[in-house]
C-alpha cells in the first residue's frame, strides 16, 4: 500500500510561485507512473500533468503549458509540481497520485494523497 503525501500549498499573489511535493511510503515511486490533479468546488478533479515512471516522458493540461513543471526524484521518492506565473483559476486543492500507466484519466490511478491548497489571490 503506497500512501502519498503533498506539501508545499499556500496562500500566493499573482504571478508568484509555489513548488508542490509529493512525497511516497510504503512503496516504491519508480514503480509508478505518476500526476498531478487539480480539483475546485463544485468541480471534478482534472489533469495537470504526468511524468513517467522513469522521467522522461512528460504531459500537460493546456492550461499549465510553459508555467508548471512536473518532475521526479526517484531516489528521495518523491514527485514535484513547480509552478509558475500562478493565477487567481489555478485555485483549487492539488493532488498527487500514482498509476500503473501513464495517463491523464484520474480513474485509472491507484493511489492519492490528500490534497494541498493553492489560493492564488489577486
Amino acid at each position: 500500500q503506497v500512501q502519498l503525501v503533498e506539501a508545499g500549498g499556500g496562500l500566493v499573489q499573482v504571478g508568484d510561485s509555489l513548488r508542490l511535493s509529493c512525497a511516497a511510503s510504503g512503496g516504491t515511486l519508480s514503480n509508478y507512473a505518476m500526476g498531478w490533479f487539480r480539483q475546485s468546488p463544485g468541480k471534478e478533479r482534472e489533469f495537470v500533468a504526468t511524468i513517467s515512471r522513469g522521467g522522461l516522458s512528460f504531459g500537460y493540461a493546456g492550461f499549465v503549458k510553459d508555467r508548471f513543471t512536473i518532475s521526479r526524484d526517484n531516489a528521495k521518492n518523491t514527485l514535484y509540481l513547480q509552478m509558475n506565473t500562478l493565477k487567481p483559476e489555478d485555485t483549487a486543492v492539488y493532488y498527487c497520485g500514482a498509476s500503473q500507466v501513464q495517463t491523464t484519466q484520474p480513474g485509472l490511478y491507484d493511489y492519492w494523497g490528500q490534497g494541498t491548497q493553492v489560493t492564488v489571490s489577486s
